[in-house]
């Protein structure tokens, strides 16, 4: 099996009130399974309130980094 990360983000308020980042990971997680992809859970990334138009995120960052080591061979977004 092949190691994943999942990252998601929402950038407005009404989306983090609507937990829309909830269900991005579960969506991504059932991707995940049915594609035999190993998840763990401190792979899974979720950047609340950050802008598109901004590429310094604490997730994307832990994301980048887990990359840049080889440790994941997917990302999920």
């Amino acid at each position: 099996m092949k190691t994943a990360a999942i990252y998601t983000r929402v950038s407005s308020n009404q989306q983090k009130e609507n937990k829309t980042i909830e269900s991005q990971v579960d969506a991504l997680i059932g991707f995940a399974e049915e594609k035999r992809y190993v998840v763990p859970e401190e792979y899974i990334f979720k950047d609340e309130g950050y802008s598109g138009a901004v590429l310094v995120r604490p997730g994307l960052e832990k994301l980048r980094d887990l990359s840049a080591e080889g440790q994941i061979q997917s990302v999920l977004v």
